[in-house]
This record gives C-alpha cells, sequence and structure tokens, in this order.
C-alpha cells in the first residue's frame, strides 16, 4: 500500500483531500456551532453552562466512538467504520434541529460526536497504515497544516449562518457536509488488508489496550496530547461569551476572529517540523503556550482589551499547534503496530479533558473562571512535555 501511495499522486493527493475533509467534520462538530452558543442560551432559557454542556456532550461522543471503533477498524477494515460512522452523524445532525428542549439537543451531541469519532480517528490511523517515522510525521503535519482552514472557517461559516438563518441552519449544513464526505467514501481504498486485520475474541483487544496504557513513552505523548487539546477546547467553549457578550462582538465577526486565530494553530503544525526532533518541538510550544496563557490571565483578570486577549491567545495557539504535531506523530510512532487502539487512546484524552473543562470555564466569573483554567492546564502540558524531553530520541529520519 505504502508503494502504491508513494507510486500514485493522483490517489494521494485525493487521500490528503479527504483525510483533511474527515479531520474537519471532527472539527466541525464543536468549531462551527460555537458561535451560536450565546443564542441557544437564550432560545432554550438555560444557563451559559448548560449550553456548554452541548459541546461536551460531543467530546463525550467522540471519545466513545473512538474507544469502540478503533478496534473494530483493526478487525473490520477502515471503510466500514467509516460508512457506518458518518451514516450516525448525518442522523443525529438532523435530529438535533427538532429539539424541543436544550437537554435533547445535548443528547444529540452526543450522538454527533459519536458519529464523528470515525472520520477523525480514522485521519490517524490511516497514515500510520501506510507510513512510519519522519515519512509519517510530514504527512501528518501536513494534513494537520491544511487542515488548519476548518477550525478557521468553521467559526466563520457557523456565524455567518446563524446570523442569516438561525442557529438550526448549522446542523443542515454539518448534515450536508457529512453526506458529501459520505458520497465520496467509495473512492477511498482500503487501507488495511485483510491479512493485517487483528483476529480473535475480545480479549485480545483489552490486551491491545492494556499494552498501550502502560506502555510509557507513548503513554506521555497521549497525555501531552491530551492537556494541549483540552486547553484548546477550553478556549473554545468560552471564546464566544468573552468575545461576543463580554466584547460586543457579532456571530460572524466573532467568527472571523476566531478562524483568523485558528491559522496560528496550523502555522505552529508546520512549524513543528523544522526541529530535526519533534520532542524538541513539544518543549517549545509548550513554553510558547506557558508565556501566551500567563499573560492572557493577566488580562482576563484586569485588562479591558480585545486586542490584548488577541494578540496573547494567537501566542498560545503557536505554541499548541507545535504541540499537536509532535505529541500525534510521536504517539502513532510508537502504537503503529496497534494503530486503531493507539488513535482511539490518542483521540479520547483530549475529549476527556475537553468535557471536563468545557463546563469550569463558564461558572462565577467567566473572565475568571477561564483565566484558572487556561493556566492549570498550561501548567500540566509543560509538565508532560518536560517528561516528553527525557525519552530517547524519538524520529530519525
Amino acid at each position: 500500500m505504502a508503494r502504491k501511495l508513494a507510486t500514485d499522486g493522483h490517489y494521494y493527493a485525493f487521500l490528503i483531500f479527504y483525510l483533511v475533509a474527515l479531520s474537519a467534520l471532527g472539527s466541525f462538530v464543536n468549531d462551527m456551532y460555537s458561535p451560536a452558543l450565546p443564542g441557544m442560551s437564550r432560545f432554550f432559557g438555560c444557563s451559559i453552562s448548560t449550553a456548554q454542556m452541548g459541546l461536551s456532550m460531543g467530546m463525550m461522543g467522540l471519545a466513545v466512538g473512538q474507544l469502540v471503533l478503533g478496534p473494530l477498524s483493526d478487525r473490520r477494515g477502515r471503510k466500514p467504520v467509516l460508512i457506518g460512522s458518518l451514516t450516525v452523524f448525518i442522523v443525529a445532525a438532523v435530529a438535533s434541529i427538532f429539539s424541543p428542549t436544550i437537554h435533547v439537543f445535548n443528547l444529540c451531541r452526543f450522538f454527533q460526536g459519536l458519529g464523528a469519532a470515525g472520520g477523525y480517528f480514522l485521519t490517524r490511523t490511516i497514515p500510520a497504515d501506510v507510513y512510519g517515522g519522519r515519512p509519517l510525521a510530514k504527512l501528518m503535519a501536513l494534513i494537520g497544516a491544511i487542515n488548519g482552514i476548518a477550525p478557521a472557517s468553521a467559526p466563520v461559516i457557523g456565524g455567518v449562518t446563524a446570523d442569516a438563518f438561525g442557529w438550526k441552519a448549522i446542523f443542515v449544513v454539518l448534515a450536508l457536509f457529512a453526506l458529501a464526505v459520505l458520497a465520496l467514501s467509495p473512492l477511498m481504498k482500503e487501507s488495511l488488508g485483510p491479512s493485517k486485520r487483528l483476529t480473535g475474541p475480545l480479549s485480545a483487544t483489552l490486551k491491545g489496550y492494556r499494552n498501550l496504557l502502560t506502555a510509557k513513552p507513548f503513554m506521555v505523548h497521549v497525555c501531552l496530547k491530551g492537556t494541549a487539546l483540552g486547553l484548546l477546547f477550553a478556549y473554545i467553549s468560552t471564546a464566544p461569551f468573552i468575545l461576543q457578550t463580554h466584547y460586543g462582538l457579532s456571530q460572524t465577526v466573532y467568527g472571523l476572529v476566531i478562524g483568523f486565530n485558528a491559522l496560528f494553530v496550523a502555522a505552529g503544525s508546520m512549524a513543528a517540523l523544522r526541529f530535526r526532533l519533534l520532542k524538541r518541538a513539544a518543549v517549545v510550544g509548550a513554553w510558547i503556550t506557558v508565556t501566551g496563557i500567563v499573560a492572557e490571565a493577566i488580562a482576563l483578570c484586569t485588562v479591558h482589551s480585545i486586542w490584548l486577549f488577541e494578540g496573547c491567545m494567537v501566542v498560545a495557539l503557536f505554541g499548541l499547534g507545535n504541540i499537536f504535531t509532535a505529541s500525534n506523530t510521536l504517539a502513532m510512532n510508537e502504537g503503529r503496530a496497534q494503530a486503531g487502539e493507539a488513535s482511539s487512546i490518542l483521540g479520547i484524552a483530549g475529549y476527556i479533558v475537553g468535557a471536563i473543562v468545557t463546563p469550569l470555564v463558564g461558572l462565577g466569573n467567566i473572565m475568571h473562571s477561564s483565566a484558572i483554567t487556561f493556566v492549570a492546564l498550561a501548567v500540566i502540558v509543560l509538565f508532560f512535555a518536560s517528561i516528553t524531553a527525557k525519552i530517547p530520541a524519538d524520529l530519525k529520519k
């Protein structure tokens, strides 16, 4: 498969395009509807924290979906899991439009996350089926950088759509996007042939998880990615209320600002490849993130300035981009023999942290609670990055 991809330039280009679309769906699950959170809070007559639970439920669905679908794809192949998960997402997106209460809506959000999980973890799994080492790093960084368009464009599309047609129209767009991805699935070749699939009882899957969970290098990279992604989710959760409610931006302008910020994550993802050792990129990225977050926390608590808020945040987001490329690649390189389970654990970690911290940033004074949550997560990110620095050299090619 690797040789065929290397010589088939057209299919390789299609594969990158398709993997970007799959990863984008995972980003769109939260990013596209985040501009509508304040409006949805008013529509359903619920608190900020209750509205933010929709983000948490989506993350929980993404986590549970990866836990189940990762091992399933190792046994049944990547394409059947892809097709089934996309179908679940489309049904859940349509159902959310008719939600009579915020609680029904949040339940639909769980199944949206469950459906999006298939495409999201396959974006990491399929490259690991084909490559290892530095070629894997280059492919994943390229996909990650191109996919910076997704978190950059999703809030813009969501904000414009919500302003023009209301929040329900966002989920119509999501369903149509997933339907388009599903329609292209016959063109994607199976990357895990029958001879490479795992066989045996369910206990073999549990053993595979246990082996990965007890592998220190793998789990250090997972914890680093998980806390970094949790920090990104905390920012996504609190940004609509800070930028719209506190600073008075419209949903459309908010989307433009968040889209601009997302480009710094993409830039950081590509910048990580300039390091000979990816673990060095993780350490440097962690220090950049901590610097930006500490300054951001001070700004949130003491200074009323959207420009300072933005300036500090883009610094932190650039650092997170460094961490995402490094931690994703290092973790998948360690666990590529069990790529489905490894990708599941790697994805679950971030969504567990995200589901926990998302409601916390809405408690009490959102400026203060956000500052505290940001700093706590940034310190943990730095802690795991420092452990990464002590692990023997990672990728030499």
